[in-house]
Formats: structure tokens, C-alpha cells, sequence
């Protein structure tokens, strides 16, 4: 029976893919959010879902059948008040996943604290490339940010074919404090990296482990685990497994493993051995071996569920990456301007370091937003030092909302500019994105890649950049 729902905070990632995969349903979808920036805003407004702003009561008339509450709203917003108040029908994206799209399906959910987004779309391409020759093979899946194999983020198909989950280690809403991945109970799962991460919600890295910990524990005995094999942390998480464990990395002795690796540019190689004997010859037109890992990841699951070696090579072959990570904005007067989302010094050393081995004797900047909740404390200062250090010049914002974090715990970028100064790399502190525009456009020359990293909108500067480029040819 088709309801009325309404999203609030509809332009998270999820929440934006849950909104689309109700539609898809035949449900009648309204949302509402502070701040509507792509790309989501363009995904939900092609989808003819409208974006209320900003957050008011009056989002709530006529009353909707159901309001999904997503997990950045908090005890204050008004139109939460307003639900609690009118006792108006409320849950989180993820328990709605479970209880509308998952029941009589495969769920096969890739969890970790980096490359999970990639890892995800990588395997619905997999799934969807060896569809053609297989129709019961074709995924619905939902992943955190936009495929650009699939554009989009989402699709729902009838029936009982695999569902493909990005597993999301961040709490679940104002009311239920547990990770979404625990909600999804996979067939089998990706667990790519665990590291701290998400510091407003994890005390410590403890607290991260025993969350990945628990949804190991769900994977059931019948199921499969394709694990990480260069991470001490993840061979804690997936010991007490009592699911089928495969380990996937860079050693010969690994069940997965990946050997010859070569890069050319923007494309990766390498051979793909199963128990060491070679499975598959494997080309991903991706730069970084943190991208050749996830890859494996996609193709270990995949094989081990029944999927062709062929549909696998073919697909990775064709696969297009996802939007925001390492996504050419522009490029202008020889300049090339990458976006890439930035939440955790170890993401953005693994971005440097793809972008170095892509761009080969270029200049490479970097321009940072201490964005996310754990790059805006100081918890990883040296850490992120470390990681920017890999580019030729850094350019670094002041912290998004510093007010919000406490001063005791909070990152001071002119600590990180000094640091960087010291390892003899030209580091510069600037108020905003315009001030950093104003900075820059004038010094780039031809051949340089301006890497912008943050997980947000960084005041338009993804535009900002190219169009003041544009003025001074």
C-alpha cells in the first residue's frame, strides 16, 4: 500500500538513495534538509523529489503516514519536535531497508572505515555486468555516493536477486545509537579497514573494533567474509568469525591474493590469485593500489557467490568510479581540478598517493577542509601532517563549525601549516574557499592537479576554482 513519507535530512547520501528507492516503490516522497548541495540535490531533484528548506513544522502538513529521521538530526529540530509531539510514525533509513527492501534477498554488505563506497559500487558493477548473461544476477543495491557506471546511488529490482548494502559504521539515528550495518544481517561481507574514525560517536579505537565485531558476529555460519589481510585490526575483528573467512591483500600467501601490481597513468594491473593459483588477469582503469584492494575486494566477494571470472575481468575493466573520488571538476588553461572525499588522514594519504603515481612529474596541490568530525579534532594531527606531506604545496581552510568542537579537542590548522612548514613543504592557512581561490588561481600554471579534499560542499569552491581560472586566460 503506497504511503506518504518524509525524510529529514533527506540530502545525506543514504538518506537521498532511500528516498529514490521509496519512489521507486510507488510511494509518495517528501524531504526536508538544512543545505541542498550535488550531488544529491541533482540526483533527488531528477527524481522530481522535492527538497524543503529549510527544516520548518510546516514540512510536516498534510501529516505524512511515516517519517524517516536521519542519523545528523538531533533534540531541537523543529520538525522533530514536531513528530514527537503529533506522535507521527518515525524510524531510521536503515531499519526501513531492512523491513521493505531486504526480506527474501541476498544481502551481501561491504563494511569498513575506508574504500567502502567504491568497494560497493565496484561490486554492484560486477553483479550488473554479469546480468547480461544472467538476468537473476542483476543487483538492487544502495551504496553512499553515485556510481558513474549506474548514475546514481540506488536500484531496486523485484524478486529475490542480491541486495548490494553499503555498510555504514555511523550511528543510526537520535534514538538508536548502534551502527546501520547492524541492521542489515548480510548473506556475506566486504571488511576492508578498520581504523579510528567518527570520533564525535566512537570514545576510541576499542569501541570501533567491537562495533565491527558485532556485525562479523551476524554473518551466519552458512556465509562468507572477505577480510582485509594487512590490518591487525581487522584480523581482531573477523577472528572469532563463524562464517567461511577469506583474506584478501598484497600478501602471496593470502587467500586473495595480488601480485605484479603495475601502474600506467591513470590504469592499474595486476594478477588475481585464488589459494595461489591464478584466477583472473585484472585492469582497473583507476589509479592507486588502495583502489586495486578494493577492487579485489568487489571480485573475491563476487566469485565466491557464484559470479563468472569473465563477467568479473569485464567489469573492472568498464568500471567508471564514483563521483567525488578522485572526480576530474574541471580542467582548465592545463590545470586539472580533482574532488575527492576527504573524511580521515589515511583517505587522503591513499588519494596523494594514487594522484602521484596518475600524474607523474606534475605539481600537485592540495587543498583541505577539516570537514568531517574526525578531521575537524586533533586526535590525528600528526597523522594528517604525514599524509598532506605527499603533496608539492598544501592549502588548508579553518576548521568547518569549529565552535561546535570542543577547544581542548579541536584542530588547529595553523599547527599543521607549521608542521608542514618544518618538513620543508610550502603550507599556507586561509580563512575560506574564496580566500583560498584568491590564493591560488593566480600561481597555477599548466600541468599543475589541485586535489580539493573535503566530504562537504567547501563553499563552492569546486566551482569557484575553475571559474576564476577562466578569467584569467
Amino acid at each position: 500500500m503506497a504511503k506518504h513519507v518524509h525524510l529529514i535530512g533527506v540530502c545525506g547520501t543514504a538518506m537521498a538513495s532511500l528516498a529514490g528507492m521509496l519512489r521507486a516503490r510507488g510511494h509518495r516522497v517528501t524531504g526536508s534538509d538544512a543545505a541542498a548541495y550535488p550531488p544529491m540535490s541533482d540526483q533527488l531533484q531528477a527524481m522530481g523529489i522535492p527538497i524543503m528548506e529549510p527544516y520548518s513544522a510546516a514540512n510536516l502538513d498534510p501529516r505524512p503516514d511515516l517519517v524517516v529521521v536521519g542519523n545528523a538530526i538531533s533534540r531541537g529540530n523543529v520538525e522533530l519536535e514536531c513528530v514527537l509531539d503529533q506522535r507521527i510514525p518515525m524510524t531510521s533509513m536503515a531499519a526501513l531497508i531492512h523491513d521493505e527492501f531486504l526480506p527474501g534477498r541476498e544481502s551481501l554488505v561491504v563494511c569498513g572505515t575506508h574504500g567502502k563506497t567504491t568497494t560497493t559500487s565496484m561490486l554492484a558493477w560486477i553483479y550488473e555486468t554479469a546480468g547480461k548473461h544472467n538476468a537473476i544476477l542483476k543487483p538492487s543495491f544502495l551504496i553512499g555516493g553515485v556510481a558513474e557506471n549506474f548514475r546514481t546511488s540506488f536500484h531496486v529490482h523485484d524478486g529475490t536477486r542480491p541486495f548490494i548494502l553499503e555498510g555504514d559504521e555511523y550511528d543510526t539515528a537520535f534514538f538508536d545509537k548502534g551502527p546501520k550495518f547492524l541492521h542489515y544481517f548480510p548473506d556475506a561481507a566486504i571488511l576492508t579497514h578498520v581504523e579510528f574514525d567518527h570520533a564525535d560517536i566512537y570514545v576510541d579505537l576499542a569501541a570501533v573494533k567491537t562495533a565491527f565485531k558485532r556485525m562479523v558476529n551476524l554473518i551466519p555460519q552458512r556465509g562468507r567474509l572477505v577480510a582485509f589481510d594487512g590490518s591487525e585490526n581487522v584480523t581482531e575483528c573477523c577472528a572469532k568469525a563463524f562464517c567461511k573467512v577469506e583474506r584478501y591483500g598484497l600478501d602471496k600467501n593470502s587467500y586473495w591474493s595480488v601480485i605484479g601490481l603495475t601502474q600506467q597513468g591513470s590504469s592499474t594491473s595486476w594478477t588475481l590469485l585464488r589459494e595461489g593459483v591464478e584466477f583472473a588477469r585484472l585492469t582497473l582503469p583507476m589509479a592507486g593500489e588502495h583502489n586495486a584492494l578494493n577492487a579485489t575486494a568487489a571480485a573475491a566477494l563476487a566469485a565466491g557467490q557464484g559470479v563468472p571470472a569473465a563477467a568479473i575481468v569485464e567489469a573492472l575493466a568498464t568500471f567508471k568510479s564514483v563521483k567525488r573520488r578522485l572526480e576530474v571538476r574541471a580542467e582548465v588553461a592545463g590545470v586539472t581540478v580533482i574532488d575527492d572525499f576527504a573524511h580521515h588522514p589515511t583517505a587522503i594519504r591513499e588519494t596523494l598517493r594514487a594522484l602521484r603515481a596518475a600524474y607523474m612529474g606534475h605539481k600537485l596541490w592540495a587543498v583541505l577542509e577539516p570537514r568531517s568530525n574526525t578531521l575537524r579534532r586533533n586526535v590525528f594531527e600528526h597523522e594528517l601532517v604525514e599524509s598532506l606531506a605527499l603533496a608539492d604545496e598544501v592549502v588548508l581552510a579553518q576548521v568547518f563549525k569549529s565552535e561546535a568542537i570542543p577547544k581542548q579537542e579541536r584542530l588547529e590548522p595553523e599547527h599543521v601549516v607549521t608542521a608542514l612548514q618544518a618538513k620543508g613543504v610550502p603550507a599556507v592557512l586561509c580563512a575560506d574557499a574564496d580566500a583560498i581561490v584568491n590564493e591560488i588561481s593566480p600561481r597555477l600554471k599548466s600541468g599543475d592537479v589541485v586535489a580539493i579534499l573535503s566530504n562537504g560542499g567547501f563553499g563552492g569552491i569546486y566551482e569557484k576554482l575553475p571559474a576564476a581560472l577562466r578569467k584569467l586566460l
